[in-house]
C-alpha cells in the first residue's frame, strides 16, 4: 500500500476513532465528577430545566445531548446550554421564556411533554403522578425597580397571561407572585414588556418578572 493511500486510510479512520474514545473518555470523565459532586465546582449555573430534568446531576450525566428534546417542543422554548452555564451542562435542555413558555404539552399527547416522550436515556423523566401544576420547573420572581406596575403604569400582562392563578394583584393593582403555586412555566416571563417599554434601570438585560432555578431562589 503507498504512503498515499495508507494516508488517506488513517484519515478516514481517524474522525470515528477520536470521536468514540472521545464519546468514552467524555462519558468516564463526567461520571467520575458527578460521583464527586462536581456541579458544585465545576462552575455550574443553575438552569431552569424542561419537565423531568430536575434531577440536575442526573440530567447532566445522563443527557448525550442529541437534541430530541429541542426538536420535540411545539413551543421552540427548549435550547441548549451555553459554556458559560458550566462546561459539564454545555448543550444540555434548558428552557428559554423569550418569545414562549412551557405549558406541558398541553394539547399535545393528552398532555404528557413530549420532550419527555422522546428522550431516549430518560434524561428527562418524570414520577408516576407527575403534572403540570406538581412539576416545578422553578419560580418567578418580579424586580420591582424595573416592573412598570411598580412606577404606576397600570401594567397587569404577566398577572393576565399566568395559566394557574399563581399571581395576585396586591391594593395599588401591582403583581404579586404566589411561590406556593408558581411553578415556574414562564408565561410571565414571556410576556413582560419591560425591556421595551419605558425601562428606567441602567443596563437592564432582563425582564422585570423572570423565571429563577430553584436552586437559586432557595440557596
Amino acid at each position: 500500500m503507498s504512503e498515499e493511500d495508507e494516508g488517506s486510510r488513517k484519515r478516514a479512520k481517524g474522525p470515528m476513532g477520536v470521536s468514540r474514545r472521545t464519546l468514552f473518555i467524555g462519558a468516564g470523565s463526567t461520571a467520575a465528577l458527578l460521583g464527586l459532586g462536581a456541579l458544585r465546582y465545576a462552575g455550574h449555573t443553575p438552569l431552569v430545566r424542561p419537565p423531568g430534568g430536575q434531577d440536575e446531576a442526573h440530567l447532566v450525566s445522563a443527557c448525550i445531548r442529541c437534541e430530541k428534546c429541542y426538536e420535540a417542543c411545539p413551543r421552540g422554548v427548549i435550547v441548549p446550554a451555553h459554556i458559560e452555564d458550566g462546561l459539564l451542562g454545555m448543550r444540555s435542555p434548558a428552557l428559554n421564556f423569550d418569545a414562549d413558555f412551557c405549558d406541558y404539552c398541553a394539547d399535545e399527547n393528552g398532555g404528557e411533554p413530549l420532550c419527555v416522550k422522546v428522550c431516549p436515556t430518560e434524561a428527562l423523566r418524570l414520577p408516576t403522578g407527575a403534572t403540570a401544576e406538581n412539576t416545578l420547573l422553578g419560580l418567578a420572581v418580579i424586580d420591582e425597580a424595573q416592573c412598570l406596575a411598580f412606577r404606576d403604569t397600570g401594567c397587569r400582562y404577566c398577572y393576565d397571561a399566568c395559566p394557574y392563578e399563581a399571581m395576585e394583584l396586591d391594593k395599588d393593582n401591582r403583581p404579586i407572585v404566589l411561590e406556593d403555586k408558581c411553578n415556574g412555566c414562564g408565561a410571565c416571563e414571556s410576556v413582560c414588556v419591560s425591556l421595551q417599554n419605558g425601562s428606567i434601570a441602567e443596563g437592564a438585560t432582563a425582564r422585570a418578572i423572570v423565571v429563577h432555578p430553584l436552586d437559586e431562589v432557595e440557596g
